[in-house]
């Protein structure tokens, strides 16, 4: 089946499809089977992948499976995966890389990113925490890891560097410090959380955003009722009416339509198949000012507990 997702080109030149399958939260029994209907039902062609996600043997397996059984070509598939907290230190960056590779049973990466600017105590758990339950931070500088990361792409194994929730100031810097561009910023955003400085400067500095929990992450597992429910907003639910489509493609359309990527996270074959079913209409000027312009205003992954942490990102 031939992918109908559009290719965006990233300030390298390298062309990455602007929409993919995320695969945080999907259990190891589950990923295996979403990635395979993916490519091979829906037409998929980028899958987003994490070190810390825990499931990237499962999906090394289907990848090489698909691979194998001719399904589709390594080279027309674009492979994202991040480089996790606990191996922020420029020594720790290329063995990290390699298991992520060896997991996914592939010889290079499309796309590695730095997963978050704020390094954890190395040596240990995923998520070191401290006798009072505190994430215990490290002192790595994320510039550090950065020339890392521009180090490894130099081996080839990597074809394009970036970083995932980062801040402008923060953005700044590794842009000024090294003169290396990140390809790819990938941040939460939703018509909740539009983004629109970092968007406008991103689209400045020509790096490529990336919406991840482009639906509000609704069975992220720190949800509490307090909190608004994106996929129940009334603005969103009137324009897919409208379109006669769901709410969920209308949110995905949002970011498409916005000249940003997006990764939605599904492992039920009819949904992969509904989230990627957005090229067949166009949202209104008015439409998209009434999404970016909600009045509800909500960062779901706010990582408050570590606000105290040299390099947290947000305000």
């Amino acid at each position: 089946m031939a992918s109908q997702v559009p290719l965006k080109v990233l300030n390298d030149g390298r062309k990455m499809p602007a929409l993919g399958l995320g695969t945080w939260k999907s259990g190891k029994d589950q990923v295996y089977n979403a990635v395979k209907s993916a490519i091979k039902d829906s037409g998929y062609r980028h899958i987003d992948c994490a070190h810390v996600y825990q499931n990237e043997e499962e999906v090394g397996r289907a990848l090489k499976e698909l691979i194998n059984e001719g399904v589709v070509k390594r080279e027309d598939l674009w492979i994202t995966s991040k480089l996790w907290n606990t191996f922020h230190s420029p020594s720790l960056v290329p063995g990290a890389f390699e298991t992520t590779l060896k997991n996914l049973q592939l010889e290079y990466l499309d796309l590695y990113l730095i997963h978050w600017p704020m390094g954890y105590q190395e040596g240990g758990d995923l998520f070191p925490r401290g006798p009072d339950g505190a994430i215990v931070p490290s002192d790595v500088d994320p510039l550090d890891t950065w020339k890392a990361m521009i180090a490894l792409k130099q081996t080839g194994k990597v074809k394009s560097i970036g970083v995932s929730n980062f801040n402008i100031k923060q953005l700044e810097r590794l842009i000024n410090e090294t003169g290396v561009v990140p390809a790819v910023n990938q941040v939460e955003l939703h018509p909740y959380l539009p983004q629109k400085e970092l968007l406008e400067y991103c689209n400045q500095k020509n790096i490529y955003l990336t919406a991840y929990s482009p639906l509000g992450t609704p069975d992220r597992p720190w949800a509490s009722d307090s909190e608004p429910v994106l996929m129940n907003e009334p603005a969103v639910a009137e324009i897919a009416k409208k379109h006669n489509k769901t709410v969920a493609q209308i949110l995905i359309k949002f970011h498409l339509a916005r000249g940003v990527s997006v990764i939605p996270k599904s492992v039920t074959p009819s949904r992969i198949q509904s989230n990627i079913e957005v090229f067949d209409f166009e949202l209104t000027p008015e439409e998209l000012k009434t999404l970016e312009n909600l009045p509800t205003n909500h960062r779901y992954c706010n990582l408050r507990d570590q606000h105290k942490h040299p390099h947290f990102p947000f305000a």
